[in-house]
């Protein structure tokens, strides 16, 4: 990848991430709390996409953005845990604590 592209697609992410923020910003205060602590959650948790970008984030956003326009409270969207919400999000993905799992298994199964 060329250099004007690497620094292309920094600056897209950095807006993108601008928009994405301004969009939780705009959230009523209790889906704003909720949301922090998801995404500390899967920042922790690491599911491998959230590194390709922001889908799954902005996947959030919008149902908290319906579940807002609806009139009903973050627990009524995200249920009341919300540990559990997060789990059920990413049950198919891989994380990182997957691909250590994996490459520790691999060097066992080597010796």
């Amino acid at each position: 990848m060329s250099i004007k592209k690497s620094i292309q697609k920094i600056i897209d992410g950095k807006k993108e991430w601008r928009a994405h923020v301004s969009r939780v910003k705009a959230l009523p205060q209790d889906y704003q709390i909720v949301y922090k602590e998801i995404q500390k959650y899967l920042f922790k948790i690491g599911p491998v996409e959230l590194n390709e970008g922001i889908g799954l984030l902005v996947e959030i956003i919008s149902f908290f953005e319906e579940g807002a326009a609806a009139g009903k409270g973050v627990l009524e969207v995200t249920g009341t845990d919300v540990a559990a919400f997060c789990d059920a999000l990413i049950e198919d993905s891989n994380t990182y604590a997957d691909l250590y799992q994996k490459s520790v298994n691999q060097k066992i199964d080597k010796r």
